[in-house]
């Protein structure tokens, strides 16, 4: 998942970039003279039929906004396309499922609007299949209210994960406080989560947070991934956090081989 400091454009334009002839069919598409745009679930969200539905409708409200958007551009400013259209596509993939129960879902979106570079961002969906909806991390924590205990500690754990791994990158003069200025005692503001996969099966090791481009760090960093251990957050947990957490984060799932 980790976007490394060099050649995030490449890196984009690898995971994302024009669709090609052998590519999989998009499962909902938008083609004008102003805009390509595409949406692509992957098979496992697509055998969930209440899961499967949700997203393609979101993701067509995505599709149409852009193509408005472009549309308007175009008209506002022809000499703008003169290098082709803007060039949009969205992913959904399933990050873990845990205790057959909740399903942390990864949308990824790459951006091409013919500017300086090509952008992309990142956010995520927790779905609880029993209810058959979207839900927040907060049924699984205690006292979950802004500026709480427990948002207080989780945003510590965030932002230490954080350093750790700029350190990592070699870009820790860049690991200052006005960067994590955005990551809030907040569930609305301390970043896009989900449920991190565990080495116990039906469990899950923790809270991953991603982070897109430019909200933690300069462009040039890249995506960026916190990790916060279960353990963390034990004193916090409602009976059934401490029902779906345990064991410990896969090594594979660190970005470690």
């Amino acid at each position: 998942m980790f976007m490394r400091a060099l050649g995030v454009a490449t890196v984009c334009s690898a995971l994302f970039g024009p669709a090609h002839a052998a590519d999989p069919k998009p499962d909902a598409a938008v083609k004008t003279k102003s805009i390509e745009a595409r949406m692509f679930l992957d098979d496992r969200i697509k055998a969930d039929t209440a899961l499967a539905a949700d997203c393609v409708a979101e993701g067509k409200k995505w599709l149409d906004k852009n193509a408005a958007e472009a549309a308007a551009a175009r008209k506002a400013d022809p000499q703008s396309s003169r290098e082709g259209g803007w060039d949009f596509e969205r992913k959904y993939e399933i990050r873990s499922v845990i205790a057959d129960r909740y399903i942390s879902v990864l949308r990824n979106d790459y951006m091409n609007t013919r500017g300086a570079h090509p952008n992309s961002d990142v956010n995520t969906i927790l779905w609880d299949k029993s209810e058959g909806k979207r839900i927040s991390i907060r049924p699984f924590f205690t006292g979950t209210a802004d500026n709480g205990g427990t948002m207080k500690v989780m945003v510590k754990a965030v932002i230490a994960s954080l350093r750790t791994e700029k350190t990592k990158r070699g870009t820790s003069q860049t690991a200052t406080d006005e960067w994590f200025k955005g990551v809030a005692p907040s569930l609305l503001k301390i970043g896009a989560v989900t449920l991190a996969p565990s080495t116990e099966v039906g469990k899950s090791s923790g809270l991953t947070f991603h982070y897109p481009p430019y909200a933690v760090g300069p462009y040039a960093e890249g995506e960026y991934v916190a990790f916060v251990p279960w353990e963390t957050l034990k004193p916090y947990l409602t009976a059934e956090g401490a029902r779906i957490f345990g064991g410990a984060r896969p090594k594979g799932d660190a970005g470690e081989p």
